[in-house]
């Protein structure tokens, strides 16, 4: 046999190997549970990667899906939870940006799957979003999807700094500098260079004083 054949006939053997051992370690990891009262699915788990570890748990309600735990790095921890509405629709997923087995971040997809918003608890409070960033859903390109973001940034559970953004850049950024939850002076950019200034907001929180910067 010329040694190009043998080469392929090789290739095709632990093709054919490789096959068989996925759907044995599919068989062994894809474990459903069920109640044993009504006989329906509560909980299915399978390995993704197929490495002969179960690496993702979903509670389920007869064939919907209602929430999952799954460890994408392989670390023998958590690090992604998805959470679907009454139809099985993916409406949440969230992160440990920390790596601690806890979710400090929900991204929340729209209809079209895409990012609509996420929702940051950087402080190490789950209880209590210092960080919220807003896309448009329609743009397939997340950097230039974003529109602004809403901080807070001396934790005391109230938003403080607004940013918006125009095609990925930075177009005005604006703080809270009393504590009164209206902004006290606001940033225009042009590029990363800042244009104009404004500040003394009045009770609607119209700013009064404009300066322009040159």
């Amino acid at each position: 046999m010329p040694v190009r054949q043998a080469a392929i006939a090789v290739c095709i053997l632990l093709s054919v190997v490789a096959c068989r051992d996925a759907h044995r370690i599919n068989r062994e990891t894809t474990k459903p549970t069920y109640d044993s009262k009504t006989g329906r699915l509560t909980e299915l788990t399978y390995d993704s990667n197929v490495d002969g570890r179960i690496d993702t748990w979903i509670d389920m309600d007869g064939a919907r899906p209602l929430r999952a735990r799954i460890d994408a790095n392989q670390d023998g921890r958590v690090d992604r939870w998805e959470e679907y509405d009454g139809a099985g629709r993916l409406v949440k997923v969230g992160y440990s940006q920390q790596d601690d087995g806890q979710p400090d971040a929900w991204a929340y997809p729209a209809v079209n799957g895409r990012v609509e918003r996420i929702e940051m608890f950087r402080s190490g409070d789950r209880s209590r979003m210092d960080r919220r960033e807003v896309y448009d859903p329609s743009l397939a390109d997340v950097l230039n999807a974003l529109l602004r973001v809403e901080e807070d940034t001396n934790g005391d559970g109230r938003i403080d700094k607004w940013e918006t953004f125009e095609a990925g850049a930075l177009k005005t950024a604006a703080w809270d500098e009393n504590g009164d939850g209206v902004a006290d002076r606001r940033f225009t950019y042009r590029g990363s260079i800042p244009t104009l200034l404004e500040t003394d907001p009045d009770s609607s929180g119209r700013f009064m004083r404009v300066i322009e910067l040159r």
